[in-house]
């Protein structure tokens, strides 16, 4: 019992981090990670800090997007529209 126990965490844990390893991965190649860190602030806000200051605040995601690929506020970007929008949805459930 205790087997299958700690077999569905493992499963649980690895389901969990797919999204979060590839989200870091879109953030590092998008070139994100030279501006910010995910919980330490760099040259940008970290992106718990991010998630924090935009917490239940209803359009957040799809402002923060315009902001990311609008390049006045914020650096001109490498990713595509798609790929922001996942970063910021990833950022977002920190």
């Amino acid at each position: 019992m205790k087997a299958i126990v700690v077999a569905g965490l493992v499963v649980a844990g690895l389901v969990l981090a797919g999204p979060a390893s590839a989200s870091m991965e879109l953030a590092k190649k998008g070139g994100c990670l030279n501006c910010h860190a995910a919980d330490t602030k760099k040259v940008g806000p970290s992106f718990k800090d991010i998630a924090a200051s935009n917490k239940g605040k209803a359009g957040s995601d799809a402002a923060l997007v315009a902001k990311i690929m609008g390049g006045k506020d914020h650096p001109k970007v490498k990713a595509s529209e798609d790929d922001v929008k996942a970063l910021v949805k990833w950022i977002l459930a920190m």
